[in-house]
C-alpha cells in the first residue's frame, strides 16, 4: 500500500511540475516581443489615440509613425491582421527597424490583432514561435499566433456571425476574425472595436493608401496577388508592372462587392483611402501540409505540397525550394516600395519617398534576420 502511495505522490508531483511549466509558457505567450525602434521612426502612438475606448484593452496596439521632412502623401501598413501569417508581421517589423521616410508619412501597425498573438489555433499543431538569426550571431524569437482574437478576450462566439454594416452571415467563429469586421463598430465586440479604431486612424489622418498584408495556403485561389478596391485599381496596376522588373509575378484581383467586412472593400467604401490587400504563399497554414513546425514556417518546404503541385491541386508553383520566409517578406516589402512610387506618380501632389526598405534580392541572399536590429 505504501508503494502505491509513493507512486501516486510521484505522479502527482510530476503532473504539478508539468502544469507549472505549461502555465508559465502559456502566460509568457501573452507578453509581446520587443520591436526595435529604427532610425526613421518619429513617433509611436497607441491605436487608442484615435479611438480612446480601446485604451487598456487587449485590442490596443502600437502604431509606428514615420514623418518625412517634406510634406506629401500618406500610407498605412497593416501587419498582423492574422498572426499565423508571419510574413505579414515580419514585413511590418522590417519596415519599423529599417525604413526612413523623406517625403510624406508612413504609419505601420505590426500587430493589428494584438489579441491574436496571445494564443494558437487549437488542433492545428502549430509551433509556439520561431527564431531568426541576426547578422551579429544573436537571435530573436517571435510568436506564431492565431488567425483570430483570443477567446479569453472575446467570448462566446455566436452560432452565426452577422456583419453589422451589410447583414452578411458567416460562421460564428468569424466574429473574432479582424478581416471580417470592418469598418467596425464603436460599441461592438473587441474585434469590431479594433476595426473601428483602424478606420478612425485612416479617417482622421486622411491616409491616402492602406495596405493590409496577408498570407494564404498554396491551394487557395487568391494567392501571390493584390486585391484592390475599384478606386485603387489604377495604382495597383502600376505596382503589378513595377514588380515585373524584379521578376516577381503577382496577380491583380478586384475587390468583390458582395464579400463584406474585409479591408479592401470596407476601408475603400467607408473612407477616402485607396484600399488594397496582398497575399503571399504560406504552406504552414494550408490544409495539405505535413508537420507544422518552425522549419515549415521559415523554409516553406513541404513534400506534400510538391506532390499536390504534381497533381495540379495548387494555385501557385511549388517545388523542393518551397516558399521561404525571405521570399514572402521580400514580395511584400518590394510591393510596398512600388505602391509608394505609384502613388507619387499618379498623384504628383502627394509624393511618398521611402528609403531603407530591404530589397528583394538582398532578402533572398541574406535572409530576414540580417535586417533585424539587436534588442538592447
Amino acid at each position: 500500500m505504501k508503494k502505491h502511495h509513493i507512486t501516486a505522490l510521484i505522479v502527482s508531483v510530476v503532473a504539478l511540475l508539468m502544469a507549472v511549466t505549461a502555465g508559465k509558457a502559456f502566460l509568457e505567450h501573452r507578453r509581446p516581443e520587443a520591436i526595435v525602434r529604427g532610425p526613421g521612426v518619429t513617433g509611436i502612438r497607441k491605436l487608442s489615440s484615435w479611438f480612446p475606448t480601446l485604451a487598456g484593452s487587449p485590442g490596443d496596439t502600437d502604431v509606428y509613425i514615420f514623418q518625412g521632412e517634406e510634406s506629401g502623401g500618406s500610407m498605412l501598413i497593416i501587419g498582423g491582421t492574422h498572426p499565423n501569417e508571419p510574413s505579414s508581421f515580419l514585413s511590418a517589423v522590417l519596415l519599423i527597424e529599417n525604413a526612413v521616410v523623406n517625403a510624406g508619412t508612413l504609419y505601420v501597425i505590426p500587430r493589428a490583432n494584438s489579441s491574436g498573438f496571445t494564443h494558437n489555433d487549437p488542433q492545428e499543431g502549430a509551433p509556439m514561435g520561431y527564431s531568426l538569426t541576426l547578422s551579429d550571431g544573436s537571435s530573436r524569437y517571435f510568436r506564431y499566433g492565431s488567425r483570430a482574437t483570443n477567446p479569453v478576450h472575446q467570448w462566446p462566439d455566436p452560432d452565426v456571425y452577422i456583419h453589422a454594416t451589410s447583414g452578411q452571415t458567416l460562421s460564428g467563429n468569424e466574429t473574432r476574425n479582424l478581416n471580417r469586421g470592418y469598418p467596425g463598430r464603436p460599441d461592438g465586440t473587441l474585434t469590431e472595436r479594433v476595426c473601428y479604431g483602424i478606420t478612425e486612424l485612416i479617417r482622421t489622418e486622411k491616409v491616402d493608401i492602406s495596405i493590409d498584408l496577408h498570407e494564404a495556403s498554396p491551394e487557395y485561389p487568391v494567392i501571390n496577388a493584390i486585391v484592390a478596391h475599384e478606386r485603387a485599381m489604377t495604382v495597383a496596376s502600376y505596382v503589378v508592372l513595377g514588380l515585373e522588373m524584379y521578376d516577381i509575378n503577382i496577380g491583380l484581383e478586384p475587390s468583390p462587392k458582395n464579400l463584406r467586412g474585409l479591408t479592401h472593400r470596407e476601408l475603400g467604401d467607408a473612407t477616402d483611402t485607396l484600399a488594397v490587400l496582398m497575399e503571399t504563399a504560406n504552406p504552414s497554414q494550408g490544409r495539405l501540409r505535413s508537420r507544422t513546425g518552425e522549419a515549415l514556417v521559415l523554409t516553406g518546404k513541404d513534400p506534400y505540397y510538391v506532390k499536390a503541385q504534381a497533381l495540379g491541386r495548387l494555385y501557385v508553383p511549388f517545388d523542393e525550394t518551397g516558399h521561404p520566409i525571405e521570399q514572402r517578406v521580400g514580395r511584400h516589402l518590394t510591393a510596398i516600395g512600388e505602391f509608394a512610387f505609384a502613388l507619387s506618380m499618379e498623384y504628383p501632389d502627394k509624393p511618398l519617398e521611402i528609403d531603407g526598405i530591404p530589397g528583394y534580392d538582398e532578402l533572398l541572399e541574406s535572409g530576414v534576420g540580417a535586417f533585424l536590429l539587436p534588442v538592447q
